[in-house]
């Protein structure tokens, strides 16, 4: 049945063009990747970022598609982006001018979009500048510096090589979500972690056949790979439906409402924005350290690796917070509860205003204890993978969360651009749920 689904994608002309449009462009990301910046000793490079597995450069490098580690003209990767695109989400919260402009419809979003391109040059220019400051200091274990010809001029073409890269990318993204498929910076990381899939399998092959893992283990973190990405996939479609009922009104000589529907609240509210921030904080010792050769900050950083257990105490307790802080942030019941007012709806059994909202808190307060403990469960997933079963790849965590969301939001508009035009879905009974509410 998927096989006929995807034979019904090359049917219809618009969607085939779609995918193919966002097919090349993600190979032109991919292309990319690949074309360093001037004045890089590429091989001393290699050997340093060898040493940053657990820091905060490894974090950036995975979302970069490896295209830090390789210094390319993308080696910001799309992060700028999200980065200004999360500090205007918050800043929604506290200026009236951006809450304003974020409940105009069309043109308000317009507006946030271009503070959030300016933002992302901004945080480029500063990120590139720290950047090629950061590699004139560094240099691999035998003593090579990673920066031919250190000074002003390096890091000034750095800084505009790394923004263009940047800016770049950012075009790139918003052409895939206007005119191809899917979320484009999402599909932009997505093509990030999934190029790596390929080194890990070769990985996982060379370990086999020199005896260090045997086959009887691969086939359980087969089957381990199979189970997780099912649940992924189920609490990711997973929602706590709210009945809400319309009162009937009468405008003119027509009566409008009187339907039942239902509010839905997702379990995973946050999405991998969580996990994200997590990370940043608790690898940010590491990083640190791995420039300055101080005693007890080397000790620190040593606490703070991937299968110590202060290290998953601590990115548990990040997760959950931010959970609930995100959460808090960017849905309010409030305003829920003052819209469906407006349009004459109301929950059975409670009275429509603060009553509503409090409800609808009470609710999602609940609903995000549950999406905390499930996004902390694939994130701690790893390092018992690695640390105590010896797998031989990186498989779970924030990337795996964003690879499975990302293709199911993906399959999502392509079943819907089909089911819109009389082609069957995926799915011979009902439809794909992507990640949206």
């Amino acid at each position: 049945m998927v096989a006929n689904g995807f034979q019904n994608i090359f049917k219809i002309p618009e969607l085939k063009k779609k995918v193919f449009f966002t097919l090349i462009f993600l190979l032109v990301y991919r292309i990319g990747v690949h074309i360093p910046t001037p004045g890089i000793d590429s091989v001393a490079l290699a050997a340093f970022f060898a040493r940053t597995k657990g820091t905060l450069l490894g974090l950036f490098d995975m979302f970069s598609g490896g295209a830090l580690e390789r210094l390319s003209v993308f080696a910001l990767g799309i992060m700028p982006y999200i980065s200004a695109s999360i500090i205007l989400q918050l800043l929604t919260v506290v200026i009236p001018h951006l809450e304003r402009l974020s409940k105009e419809g069309e043109q308000g979003r317009k507006k946030i979009t271009q503070y959030t391109r300016y933002g992302t040059v901004i945080l480029s220019i500063i990120q590139g500048f720290g950047i090629s400051i950061g590699l004139e200091s560094m240099s691999s274990p035998d003593g090579a510096q990673v920066v031919l010809l250190p000074g002003w001029g390096f890091r000034i073409m750095t800084v505009i090589t790394l923004t263009s890269g940047t800016a770049f990318i950012m075009w790139l993204g918003e052409r895939i979500t206007e005119q191809g498929i899917g979320n484009g910076i999402s599909l932009i990381i997505f093509a990030g972690i999934v190029a790596r899939m390929p080194a890990a399998v070769r990985n996982s092959f060379q370990l086999i056949s020199t005896g260090e893992i045997g086959m009887f283990a691969i086939l359980i973190l087969i089957v381990l790979m199979v189970v997780v990405v099912g649940f992924i996939i189920f609490v990711e479609q997973g929602q706590r439906r709210i009945p809400v009922q319309y009162a009937k009104r009468i405008v003119g000589r027509k009566m409008y409402g009187g339907q039942s529907t239902h509010l839905p609240l997702k379990i995973n509210t946050s999405g991998v924005i969580p996990p994200i921030f997590a990370s940043s904080i608790i690898m940010f010792p590491a990083t640190i350290a791995s420039f300055i050769k101080i005693n007890w900050m080397q000790a620190v950083a040593s606490k703070m690796t991937p299968g110590n257990f202060v290290y998953e105490f601590l990115y548990v307790g990040f997760i959950f917070f931010f959970c609930y802080f995100y959460t808090a942030v960017t849905y309010n019941p409030s305003d829920v509860a003052d819209n469906m007012k407006k349009y004459g709806g109301y929950i059975p059994g409670i009275r429509p205003g603060k009553r509503t909202a409090d409800f609808i808190d009470k609710v999602l307060t609940r609903i995000t204890l549950g999406g905390a403990i499930y996004v902390s469960a694939v994130c701690v997933l790893p390092s018992i993978l690695i640390t105590k079963f010896n797998a031989p790849f990186y498989f779970g965590g924030t990337a795996l969360l964003i690879v499975v969301g990302v293709a199911l939001d993906t399959i999502m508009q392509i079943e819907s651009h089909m089911l819109s035009r009389h082609y069957e879905g995926f799915l011979k009974k009902g439809a794909i749920k992507g990640r949206r509410r």
